[in-house]
Parts: C-alpha cells; sequence; structure tokens
C-alpha cells in the first residue's frame, strides 16, 4: 500500500530530526493513511478508498462524499478523485434528467 492519499494526493514528507546536541539526520513524516468506505449518493454504492485522517475530517465537513467532489477544484485532486468527480457529475446529470422528464 503506498504512503498516498486517493483523493487529495498527501504523501511522504522528509525532514530533520535534530537532537538535544543539534544534531541533524534525515527522517519521514508518513501521513495517517486509513482505508475507509464512503458512501456514494449520486452513484448509489460505496467507495473504498485510502485517505488521509485530515482529507476524511474534510469530505465529513463537507457533508460527505459527493458535495466534498463537486466543491474541489479538480486541480487539488488526484487523477482517481478527478475520475470519481466525473462519474458523480454524470450521475447526478442523468438523475436531473429523469426528473426532468
Amino acid at each position: 500500500m503506498s504512503r498516498t492519499c486517493d483523493l487529495l494526493g498527501t504523501g511522504v514528507q522528509y525532514g530533520n530530526k535534530v537532537s538535544h546536541s543539534n544534531r541533524k539526520t534525515r527522517r519521514r513524516f508518513e501521513p495517517n493513511i486509513q482505508p475507509v468506505s464512503l458512501i456514494s449518493d449520486a452513484l448509489g454504492v460505496t467507495v473504498r478508498l485510502n485517505l488521509s485522517a485530515a482529507t476524511v475530517r474534510t469530505v465529513e465537513h463537507n457533508g460527505g462524499l459527493d458535495s466534498f467532489l463537486l466543491t474541489t477544484s479538480a486541480t487539488k485532486l488526484t487523477e482517481e478523485g478527478a475520475r470519481l468527480k466525473r462519474r458523480v457529475k454524470r450521475a447526478m446529470a442523468k438523475k436531473e434528467e429523469k426528473q426532468a422528464a
């Protein structure tokens, strides 16, 4: 499992561990990646993603996966996130067509 978030692409960062004597050695700062199942109302399915804990909080704050994807710019999303956003938009457009007809 790669240490990157499937929606926002948050990944490993590198920095220095600084000792009391001020020696610096390289270290990794790994994101808190969790496997998460989110329900998409527009698609009518459960989507399994590996998300960082911060992204999960952001998705919940925005009111769910669909509203998060629709309000987030495609440039901030990963390829998988942008693909999911397009699927949600298409599904919502089909629902509106059915309701109009």
